[in-house]
């Protein structure tokens, strides 16, 4: 605790110099640190790193309630977990910090390139990915897709082979086609666009799933394990379509089941959509009418 508290007099004293002693350099350090931390925050949301901060944000709060309430037992054993903390962030965020250092020194390709690319819609992006699961499933063609929320997969799409498409039934289908060089390995969904193929996932070492389950099923399983993705597979054996989300595997999916899971899945990035182009066509209107008076 005694580091937060000298953490807490250093920045009293930081502003105590701003406002007593007002100076052109503390407005640059503020403005600094501020971009700093926005870039670091930025780049973590978009990493499996957001939840652990989360939990993090959560032992400190309760490390607080603890030293209110005069918990004294517990106050003592969080407050040694902090005196190592920063060892312990380190560790946990090893390969986040790497790839944040990596980006600065030089510009990420993938950071930019799918918000230059235009999407198909949400409807047509359902319906390729339910025509390419019912024809592999059809023709027992091994496949897993994983489709990105909130958590970023950015790290996983490193492994394999940037594509940056629109995702169609056809592209999908050659893409797990048996013998080919992406077959082997996840294909990730960010935006309704297909960005990468061939990844490589974390497999589940959950000891209850079945001993019938492969490695494409436990590597599915695995993803939503530790991010809020949503996994779709294709049995090679039996040509049964799965769905994992949250650690937990839900299998014989059909059609109907599938198109209302791509549907919400789906449904914020329509939403979001239907606001901008509301407020294209308002914008639109009103240049139109700016016109017509003048």
């Amino acid at each position: 605790m005694k580091y937060l508290h000298s953490l807490w007099l250093s920045i009293r004293g930081l502003y105590e110099n701003l406002f007593l002693y007002p100076d052109w350099r503390n407005f640059l350090d503020i403005a600094i640190i501020a971009v700093l931390i926005y870039y670091l925050i930025s780049v973590l949301l978009r990493t499996r790193a957001s939840s652990v901060f989360k939990g993090i944000g959560v032992f400190f709060v309760c490390t607080w309630l603890s030293k209110i309430m005069e918990l004294n037992v517990v106050s003592w054993a969080l407050q040694q977990f902090i005196n190592t903390g920063v060892i312990v962030i380190v560790i946990l965020f090893q390969p986040e910090l790497r790839r944040t250092l990596e980006q600065i020194g030089r510009r990420s390709t993938l950071s930019h390139s799918s918000s230059k690319q235009s999407a198909k819609s949400s409807d047509e992006c359902v319906s390729a990915i339910v025509q390419a699961m019912t024809n592999m499933s059809r023709k027992r063609i091994g496949a897993l897709i994983v489709i990105e929320r909130k958590t970023g997969l950015r790290e996983f799409e490193e492994t394999g082979t940037f594509i940056d498409a629109e995702i169609t039934s056809p592209l999908l289908e050659n893409i797990f086609e048996p013998n080919t060089p992406l077959h082997d390995g996840a294909t990730i969904i960010r935006n309704r666009r297909i960005q990468a193929s061939a990844c490589i996932l974390q497999l589940s070492d959950d000891p209850t799933i079945s001993k019938e389950l492969g490695t494409r099923h436990r590597a599915a399983i695995g993803i939503t394990e530790t991010t809020d993705a949503i996994s779709l597979i294709v049995s090679e054996e039996t040509g049964i379509i799965s769905m994992a989300r949250e650690g937990k595997l839900t299998r014989y999916i059909d059609n109907k089941a599938l198109t209302q899971i791509l549907t919400e899945i789906f449904s914020n990035d329509k939403t979001s959509l239907g606001r901008k182009n509301y407020r294209l066509k308002t914008n639109a209107k009103r240049e139109e009418k700016t016109i017509g008076e003048n």
